[in-house]
């Protein structure tokens, strides 16, 4: 028998909604919310989403549970002033900059003061205007504009695991900040952009680069190409009113010529690229009982998160170098030559759906003697603005080709921008090396679908093979415990740091359809099933790229273009911290890091057993305790540092011997 709630007056069936909010919304009614985003905790914070229950009177829907029998009414008097007031109260301490800011017209402060009427602002701001955070190059910071949703900081804690970011100081005073008031580029932050994927105004946005790229297009002196990543034809024409998934490859390609672009290319090319020198890894690996299991490398901020938090499994990653970084190394390495001009004359433009692409492009082992292999990376958001600025009317275009060589792509190359598809692309091509034969049936089921966590086994040559697929890091840092643990054993994982892939990457229009992010699946893979082709290893153009420049698969010339390595990385900027002092002048300074790494290894635990060491030997007058984030040898931890010497997998014992060494050396007179 089913059950009912009666909501403004018609009876709604309950069918497994998991609050109030959602059973309103499946009615047809379209409750405003700030802090509500179905894939984090309920929070219950900004109360737009407030309603009146017979009995019960004012409560917020997305913290109610659906009962039989309830009767709710979503538009009542004192349900439409409490919107209001909210939004008003909100309004006065926000930046009202909106013409000028990015998320004008997609800004859902914007859209729900102009749905609720609000038409004047009765409260002053009691705040103080706030430093603009954009010193890191993927992802601006204004705390103008935050509305304290916390939207940012459930996805950073709870999707993510990394906790970059959260709420500081109290009352009126109350922030949303990275710890001790830091920029993101002195925090953990990963450069995912989630936080800016949810934000519901403009307090987080990707950093825009449409200013060098114009002026790039204007200079005569350069020759300018671009590339195309796999999600962003799924995804653009939702800026231009397409639904999801809709492909768009041929009017991108259009537009790009229209703003003056010498040559438009495709990154599934390099994805094939990527495919042919990763799989040869695994074999490889596999064959020689190198470190396994193998992780992928394509996700700059799954890469990023491991080099700060995990970085005994650098020798897991992949040496091979991202699409994008393969791409530019290959068009400044070798097409430039092609085409007759300089290496530093040809400017790389990349269109991603990933803010960390940003900083990826940014990083020291991808530029050679100071020329970086890609130039400047903008989001799928930025190509629609620029497209909008140029004047040109995007639904009217007609389709155009990319160009050749770098052009040509495989199915396998286009599902990269799928959870599970560098892991199917690879399989496609590990399968035919291993097995010997031809594979029929490209389509690696298995590996597909949309949970987080997801395992599969595949037989090659008589054995099997256990393979994973991740998404999220909070999904990688469970996987990773367990792989530590020696709970689990896997010979390949794929990693992908944005929820279902770079599908739903924070620089991809934003989408409140529950279903964008099936759809925009489901529009690589039926463009996988356009291709003639659909592994990489039967690309010709890749074939000839190998037999003319870069010679065999996993080779010295290849490995030299397409590799690289990856170190550990400190997740805190920043001066030490003061645990212990006294009044000599000349005094033995001891350093213990709590990093990320450290700390977990009991790094805290070493410094409290440290201060009191020193003081009960009272050494105060001599010694010197300090907390500090990182020595960059997380691999090693627990560190310390005694004067000048760092000590590697310290404990007590070795700690406190070293301290009475160095206080006898220092201050005994022989």
């Amino acid at each position: 028998m089913e059950k009912y709630i009666n909501i403004d007056g018609r009876d709604v069936p309950i069918n497994g909604e998991k609050n109030l909010l959602e059973l309103i919304r499946k009615a047809g009614i379209d409750i405003p919310t700030f802090c509500y985003v179905s894939e984090l905790s309920v929070y219950g914070a900004c109360r737009m989403c407030t309603v009146e229950i017979e009995g019960r009177g004012l409560q917020t829907s997305c913290s109610t549970l659906p009962e039989p029998g309830l009767k709710v009414r979503t538009n009542t008097e004192v349900v439409r002033q409490i919107r209001r007031v909210a939004l008003e109260l909100i309004l006065a301490n926000h930046e009202r900059e909106c013409t000028s800011c990015v998320k004008n017209t997609n800004c859902k402060l914007q859209s729900l003061s102009k749905r609720m009427g609000v038409d004047e602002i009765r409260f002053r701001s009691i705040k103080k205007p706030a430093i603009i955070d954009d010193d890191n190059p993927s992802i601006v910071r204004n705390p103008n504009k935050c509305i304290l949703c916390g939207d940012c900081v459930r996805m950073c804690s709870e999707v993510q695991g990394i906790g970059a970011i959260d709420f500081a100081h109290r009352g009126h005073e109350v922030v949303v900040q990275p710890a001790f008031g830091k920029n993101l580029s002195q925090v953990q932050c990963v450069y995912c952009g989630q936080c800016a994927r949810v934000c519901p105004t403009g307090a987080l946005t990707p950093k825009s680069e449409i200013v060098q790229v114009w002026k790039a297009l204007q200079d005569s002196t350069k020759t300018v190409v671009v590339q195309i990543a796999p999600a962003v034809r799924v995804a653009l024409g939702e800026s231009f009113g397409y639904p999801a998934g809709a492909l768009t490859t041929g009017q991108i390609v259009s537009a790009l010529k229209m703003m003056g672009f010498r040559k438009v290319f495709d990154t599934c090319f390099s994805a094939d690229l990527t495919i042919l020198e990763e799989g040869n890894e695994f074999i490889r690996r596999l064959k020689e009982n190198l470190p396994l299991p193998m992780f992928t490398s394509c996700c700059p901020s799954w890469v990023k998160f491991v080099e700060q938090h995990f970085p005994e499994f650098i020798p897991n990653l992949s040496t091979c170098k991202s699409p994008q970084q393969m791409f530019g190394a290959v068009a400044k390495g070798i097409l430039a030559a092609e085409m007759g001009i300089k290496k530093d004359n040809m400017v790389v433009v990349s269109i991603m759906p990933c803010t960390a692409k940003k900083f990826e492009a940014k990083r020291s082992e991808f530029a050679q003697n100071g020329i970086p292999d890609v130039d400047h990376v903008i989001t799928t958001q930025e190509l629609a603005q620029m497209i909008n600025e140029h004047g040109i009317q995007f639904r009217s275009l007609k389709p155009e080709s990319l160009d050749m060589p770098m052009g040509f792509k495989t199915g396998a190359g286009v599902i990269f921008g799928n959870t599970g598809g560098v892991m199917e692309a690879t399989l496609r091509y590990v399968y035919e090396k291993v097995e010997g034969r031809i594979l029929e049936n490209p389509d690696f089921q298995e590996v597909r679908g949309e949970a987080g966590i997801r395992e599969a086994e595949i037989k090659l040559a008589g054995k099997i093979y256990k393979l994973a697929v991740i998404h999220s890091l909070a999904n990688a840092k469970e996987i990773l415990a367990q792989i530590k643990n020696g709970e689990k054993q896997y010979h390949f994982i794929e990693f992908m740091a944005c929820p279902a892939g770079c599908i739903n990457g924070a620089g991809q229009p934003v989408n409140f359809d529950p279903d964008y992010r099936r759809q925009r699946a489901k529009g690589l893979y039926e463009a996988d099933k356009m291709q003639q082709l659909h592994k990489s290893q039967d690309n010709p153009y890749l074939k000839e790229l190998y037999t003319n420049k870069l010679g065999e698969v996993g080779g010295e010339k290849a490995h030299h273009l397409l590799h690289t390595n990856y170190n550990a990385r400190r997740r805190m900027k920043g001066k030490s911290m003061l645990i212990v002092d006294g009044k000599n002048t000349e005094k033995l300074e001891i350093s213990v890091c709590v990093g990320t790494s450290c700390y977990l290894k009991g790094s805290q635990d070493l410094l409290h057993h440290l201060a009191r060491h020193v003081a009960e030997k009272g050494l105060q007058d001599k010694v010197q305790v300090k907390a500090t984030f990182c020595f960059e040898k997380c691999n090693k931890g627990p560190s310390i540092k005694v004067g000048e010497k760092v000590i590697d997998h310290c404990d007590m014992h070795k700690a406190a011997l070293a301290v009475d060494k160095a206080i006898e050396a220092i201050f005994t007179k022989v």
